[in-house]
């Protein structure tokens, strides 16, 4: 699902223009940005939290020549998804899976 097609379902389900709702995704969008950028965290209940992580200077290396190469210190923003997300994904495989007779691969 792209950026557009979540503007198309908030038109479709909200009731409101397409420019309005992506106006609105825009905004939410840019409101995640600039708070991450500041450091803090942005959590939603029932669904899970961005965090930022700043991830120190290492040394790693170049896959192609092998040559070794230091990689700059960075920020990284992080999802941990929350167990009532992670069960909802679940349950909807689960119930794939019995639909379908299927089961999980090594059973």
């Amino acid at each position: 699902m792209r950026k557009t097609d979540i503007a198309q379902r908030i038109h479709q389900e909200a009731g409101i223009s397409e420019n309005e709702a992506a106006s609105l995704l825009n905004w939410v969008v840019e409101l995640f940005k600039s708070t991450l950028q500041k450091g803090e965290p942005v959590s939603i209940v029932n669904f899970g939290v961005f965090t930022v992580r700043n991830k120190a200077p290492r040394r790693g290396r170049n896959p192609r020549t092998g040559e070794e190469v230091m990689i700059s210190p960075r920020r990284v923003v992080t999802f941990r998804a929350s167990s009532h997300l992670k069960t909802e994904v679940n349950s909807i495989q689960t119930e794939q899976q019995e639909a379908g007779g299927l089961l999980p691969k090594g059973k």
